[in-house]
């Protein structure tokens, strides 16, 4: 799901600056440098340019005519040319004054305000430097307040459009649910002569905005760095690195990176990542030149692009182990393996959302190719897809997956019945529900369309909230019904998308109330399904050709059972699954698992939703997660959704205790691949979800009963559906 607005000022750097902007505010995009000492650059078309000089004449005038100062670090020491380590200055070539480049300037500047910095501790005996300016800074300013924001805006869609058709898709951010009030983001340990810093820091300190390490005499920095996910400013300068560590690309919202006077001469490929740094600080070090060109020549925004795009693939994680729930499980039981997928539909894979992913792999083609190789690996009998374009389903999903024996049901969001224009309504994403052909009859399919729905409710009718918060939403569920053709063993697959926005949990729970109501009215009707015939269950349909074939002796090793009959719809095994962007703690998870949740619950209280909000929200089915299994266990998994803002469970495979048992689960995925991953989507996973898979068994049955062979019901399609 999605993370924070990436807008820079796009003015490029070299061009002339706004009137009256001080350029040490760095309002606009720059550019950044990277690669492991191991990696080798391409060579530049121009020789490098010099970053030591010999002329302070000329840098201070650069200063003077770009408007910098050095007001906020009073008290110290008169910078001159001698101070400079080296006794050289970062800004004339050969003693030849220059013109300086927009960056060059704002480097020149950063770097004296940090060499300043650096004399006041060491000459003037000032630790904790960057703390003092802090405090001297926000003194009579109030504490921050917690956030509240709960949900991420989308940088594609400022202003909402009406009915929710404009809408594009966004995704959540992490909520801070924490009871202890933190006000301070800063922590400063400059001028303190570490040599080393303890990785308690990293642990404890994960909130940790601004990180001041610099005049200190660390020779690396941990690994661990790499925890700190909402870093903003780190500053290292002035120590004896040789090195940046490759973790640090994981730190995706750092806008300044400062590591003056260092011996760094090569930057890792990871930093390619840091798509919002702003100023990448390097002055005085010994980097490569070809890096210091590209610097100087186009800005730090250039050097990260270049990181990013021009980065080796890196080697795949290891495989996903199975987790094994329940051994010696009898042959003669039947088994089903349930998949489901949030497969991050093409419009919406941009690099404005994903700025940290190369754009090679996020470009569709690699990413659908992908999609289906492991989809073929997987080999599961029942897929559910969401975020699945109208047009990706007709022209790939629909045609590849056929070659592995799928056939499939679709539906997009309902915004599609108002667009005119084809080319717009194949854009539209949707749920799809593949099943293999050869194995399952498909005896009816439902599309449940929650605005819809919601609107003609009776005790929902007169309610602002269904007008200001359920209408504008057009997510959708499907679900199947569906019969084993060998065991007669009749149950439905859900395929649901819920709304994504933190501040619309009650909407969800909603959504999922609707869903989970109509899913309890239909399977009471399914009840009464006609039995299917032995003659037509041996009758398939190609996915491929739509010819209508007979199976082969070899398709079926078993004789060919009766329909199973059910007696009521608890009865019949129930598969939920989809992406419900909800929590643990939510009240769809509530719902789904305990079969009810309180019209007293805090995502519902203070909204009218008629009978929900009055009675509360129930279903009649005994449901269970299927990775609830391994909750709170070293197998438990760690998100389904992973990106910089927000890691976590979101997408559920639920199923009927009654009548199915969990055996096998698909494990998490490898866990030193992801130390070094900021966030989905990459080269090894195809979007920012991660697919979830479980294998069942249906429970015998001690009354188990076959209807009387008969002609069975056509099932009534609906022909907005694609099959």
């Amino acid at each position: 799901m999605f993370g924070p607005g990436q807008g820079h000022n796009s003015r490029l750097n070299g061009a002339p600056g706004g009137r009256g902007m001080n350029p040490l505010m760095y309002n606009f995009v720059q550019q950044s440098q990277g690669g492991h000492q191991h990696h080798t650059h391409p060579q530049p078309h121009h020789q490098a340019l010099n970053q030591d000089h010999n002329s302070h004449n000329t840098a201070a005038s650069a200063l003077n005519h770009s408007g910098f100062s050095s007001g906020i670090l009073p008290n110290v020491t008169p910078f001159t040319p001698s101070s400079h380590q080296n006794g050289h200055t970062p800004n004339s070539r050969g003693g030849q004054g220059q013109q300086l480049t927009e960056y060059q300037r704002i480097q020149l500047a950063a770097y004296e305000e940090s060499h300043k910095a650096d004399q006041a501790m060491k000459d003037q005996h000032q630790p904790h430097f960057f703390a003092r300016v802090k405090a001297a800074e926000n003194r009579g300013v109030g504490a921050p307040s917690m956030p509240t924001i709960t949900a991420a805006t989308n940088s594609n869609n400022d202003a909402a459009a009406v009915d929710g058709e404009d809408e594009d898709r966004g995704r959540p951010v992490a909520i801070e649910k924490s009871d202890g009030r933190q006000d301070w983001r800063s922590l400063d340990m400059s001028g303190q002569g570490l040599k080393a810093i303890s990785l308690t820091v990293f642990n404890t300190f994960s909130f940790v905005e601004e990180l001041y390490l610099p005049s200190n005499n660390l020779r690396e920095l941990p690994a661990a760095i790499g925890r700190l996910r909402k870093l903003h400013h780190l500053d290292v300068s002035f120590n004896n690195l040789t090195q940046l560590p490759p973790e640090l690309g994981m730190c995706t919202p750092l806008r300044k990176l400062l590591f003056f006077s260092n011996q760094v001469h090569d930057l890792p490929y990871e930093l390619g990542a840091l798509h919002s740094l702003e100023l990448l600080g390097h002055y005085n070090n010994p980097l490569k030149p070809e890096l210091k060109q590209k610097l100087n020549e186009e800005g730090t925004t250039s050097l990260i692009h270049f990181l990013r795009e021009n980065a080796p693939v890196p080697l795949p994680p290891q495989p996903r182990a199975p987790v094994l729930l329940q051994e010696d499980v009898p042959a003669s039981l039947e088994r089903i393996r349930i998949l489901s997928w949030n497969t991050l539909c093409d419009k919406y894979a941009t690099s404005q959302q994903y700025g940290y992913t190369p754009s090679l792999a996020l470009h569709w083609e690699h990413r659908r190719d992908s999609i289906v190789a492991e989809l073929r690996e997987r080999d599961a009998d029942i897929l559910c897809l969401q975020e699945v374009a109208g047009d990706a389903y007709d022209s790939f999903f629909a045609p590849e997956l056929a070659k592995n024996d799928y056939r499939g049901v679709y539906w997009p969001k309902t915004r599609v019945s108002h667009m005119r224009d084809k080319t717009e309504q194949g854009l539209v994403d949707g749920c799809a529900i593949f099943y293999k052909n050869t194995k399952y009859i498909l005896l009816d399919r439902q599309l449940v369309d929650f605005r819809n729905q919601a609107i003609n409710r009776p005790d929902f009718k007169a309610t602002e909230d269904v007008f200001n918060r359920v209408m504008p939403k057009d997510h959708i569920g499907v679900f199947c019904f569906f019969e084993s053709r060998t065991t007669g063993a009749r149950f439905i697959v859900v395929n649901a998308h819920l709304c994504w926005e933190g501040h619309l949990a009650d909407v969800k729970a909603v959504q999922t109330g609707i869903l989970m109501e109509h899913v309890t009215k239909m399977s009471e009707r399914y009840t009464r399904k006609p039995p299917v015939s032995i003659s037509e269950k041996k009758l398939i349909r190609s996915p491929e050709t739509d010819e209508v074939t007979e199976l082969s002796p070899e398709d079926y090793t078993e004789p060919l059972m009766p329909s199973q009959d059910y007696r009521n719809n608890t009865e019949i095994p129930l598969f939920v699954c989809g992406d419900y962007n909800s929590v643990l703690d939510s009240s769809v998870y509530e719902l789904l698992d305990k079969g009810r949740v309180s019209s007293e619950h805090p995502e519902l209280k203070g909204h009218n939703y008629g009978n929900f909000t009055r009675d509360g929200i129930s279903h009649p089915f005994s449901l269970r997660s299927a990775y609830s299994h391994v909750y709170r266990t070293q197998e438990d998994l760690p998100f389904t959704n992973y990106t910089p803002t927000y890691t976590g469970v979101i997408d559920y495979i639920w199923y009927s205790t009654n009548s199915l048992e969990a055996i096998e689960l698909l494990g998490r995925p490898d866990q030193e691949y992801l130390s070094r991953v900021p966030g989905f989507p990459n080269w090894h996973f195809p979007s920012d979800h991660i697919h979830i898979m479980a294998d069942f068994i249906f429970k015998p049955r001690k009354d188990k009963k076959a209807l009387p062979e008969r002609e069975r019901e056509r099932p009534d399609g609906s022909s907005s559906s694609r099959t």
